[in-house]
């Protein structure tokens, strides 16, 4: 049975629901985050947040303006997305280590009234507002004011600073969260969402799908500017009254096998990167994972070969799941319980989908259609994209843009993107399939298939990063064609095959496309 907008009140606010019910039912002492060796009860990150929504309101902050967060893991990253919302403003957030030009368009495009900034980011957050032509008010963390300038505050003065704070009243349809594009195709565009799509998400798909507990705590590889990994670790276990691991430093396998050890999560967050990672580490085979009942897996599709691995070294369920920030999170995912290798699994309560050829009529189970996606997480917009705003969007309808195919059971599988298709000799190819197929052998990290032209032609060359202790050279090359010829149709196989070290990703941890294509066109 899903949970549908109208079981949400009118009036309500996200972080008032997340935070101050748990007061009021006398859950207080339990835990909310884990620091380290600190452990922060719901008690305090509720008054945490309550003086950062002050703080951000003495900022300048006003219902509706954008709070851009700029800063590393903590309390304090958390206290503020959860103040910013209290205090009725609009939360978006970066990639700590983006480069000054990608701040600089990040702040021109949001119009954010505040950023804050810790050590770590504060020079490139200046070097991007030299270059707004709106105003930006800077709260640096952990920054003394005398090191500041004009139009900076310090974030502990601001915070003894402000006045005793009243949360802002706001409907449950008012404008709460910006989630980004991960830009791995171009510029971000800012997907528009309400007070009630976080609630939705985590009651049909970290209730309703999950299963989340009190007694749950979560361990997140994606970092909290990432939405996936932020609602995960923040925002879903915590309606629940269970609490999240936050850390500072990057997300590396020894890090997060270090972390399991130490804190015993119950569910770890995870990207298939890091799942092939945390398999390849020297000693992966002794380190104790026991504690967790599951891990969730996103961002892209799970290769059925590594969730074999996974599963044979570790014995822990991986839930895939596809979501995006235009539908707010998961949308589909395995069940505990109820995975089938291979596939996504089937749709989180309160979505409807329909797979649809180019003329807009339904295919036929088991074969490949465009998902266009019926729930009441859908975006408003996105922010100032009006023609890609109507492209995607119909009401609480979103037109996905990803292939997909349908059982008869009810469960997906990827194919790919309908924007990457290419056709080779008159025949639509799928990149993601013969990316796929590709990862299938056993020389393969990862691999990207992109479209060149030959002649006026288009033909498909395939960029693959080897596992290590691989010879890359042509015969490992030519052995990889002939993979592709005989596991897909043969039209498929990949005519070049150009080796790289690595694969070059985005802040989010994606395969970086546009670099791909751009290392595709400087080649010829």
């Amino acid at each position: 049975m899903s949970f549908g907008l109208a079981d949400i009140p009118s009036e309500f606010n996200v972080a008032s629901w997340v935070l101050d019910r748990h007061l009021a039912e006398g859950r207080g002492g339990n835990t909310a985050l884990v620091l380290g060796e600190r452990r922060v009860d719901f008690a305090e990150l509720t008054e945490a947040a309550n003086r950062a929504g002050g703080a951000l309101r003495e900022a300048g902050v006003r219902p509706g303006e954008r709070v851009l967060l700029v800063l590393a893991d903590g309390l304090e990253f958390v206290a503020a997305w959860y103040g910013a919302l209290k205090a009725g403003a609009v939360t978006a957030e970066a990639y700590t280590f983006l480069p000054v030009k990608d701040l600089a368009y990040l702040l021109r495009y949001s119009q954010a009234r505040v950023v804050v900034a810790d050590a770590t980011t504060l020079t490139n957050v200046r070097e991007a507002i030299a270059a707004s032509p709106w105003e930006h008010t800077i709260l640096a963390v952990g920054v003394a004011a005398a090191e500041l300038s004009a139009g900076e505050l310090a974030w502990e003065e601001a915070l003894d600073a402000g006045s005793p704070f009243e949360p802002t009243p706001t409907m449950r349809d008012d404008i709460a969260i910006w989630k980004f594009t991960t830009g791995s195709t171009g510029a971000p565009k800012a997907a528009v969402h309400t007070h009630a799509s976080p609630r939705l998400s985590a009651e049909n798909y970290g209730q309703g799908v999950l299963g989340l507990r009190a007694d749950d705590l979560v361990l997140s590889v994606p970092k909290l500017f990432f939405g996936y990994g932020r609602d995960l670790t923040t925002l879903f276990p915590q309606a629940v009254g269970g609490g999240g691991i936050v850390f500072p430093e990057r997300s590396t396998p020894e890090r997060l096998f270090d972390l399991i050890e130490r804190h015993r999560p119950t569910v770890l967050v995870a990207v298939p990167t890091m799942i092939q990672q945390m398999l390849d580490l020297h000693g992966a085979e002794s380190r104790d994972l026991s504690s967790l009942r599951f891990c969730t897996s996103a961002g892209e599709a799970l290769p059925a070969p590594l969730l074999a691995r996974w599963m044979d070294r570790f014995g822990v369920e991986v839930l895939d799941g596809l979501g995006s920030s235009e539908a707010y999170h998961i949308y589909i995912s395995q069940y505990p319980g109820e995975s089938r290798p291979g596939t996504l699994g089937r749709l989180v309560p309160g979505y409807d989908a329909r797979l649809v050829d180019e003329a807009g009529e339904d295919v036929a189970a088991g074969e490949t259609g465009e998902l266009w996606l019926r729930g009441d997480t859908a975006a408003l917009m996105y922010w100032a994209e009006r023609d890609k705003s109507l492209a995607t969007y119909a009401g609480d309808v979103v037109h996905t843009g990803d292939l997909l195919s349908r059982d008869e059971e009810g469960f997906f599988t990827y194919r790919g993107r309908a924007d990457s298709m290419l056709k080779v000799g008159g025949i639509w190819v799928a990149p993601d399939e013969v990316e796929a197929c590709l990862g299938a052998h056993e020389a393969v990290a990862e691999a990207a298939v992109v479209g060149v032209e030959r002649r006026g032609l288009t033909t498909t060359r395939a960029y693959v990063a080897v596992t290590e202790g691989t010879t890359a050279d042509d015969d490992l090359a030519d052995a990889l064609r002939d993979h592709v010829r005989n596991t897909l149709s043969p039209h498929k196989y990949p005519r070049e095959v150009v080796f790289l070290p690595r694969m070059p990703r985005t802040g989010s941890g994606k395969i970086d496309r546009s670099e791909i294509r751009r290392l595709a066109q400087s080649a010829d």
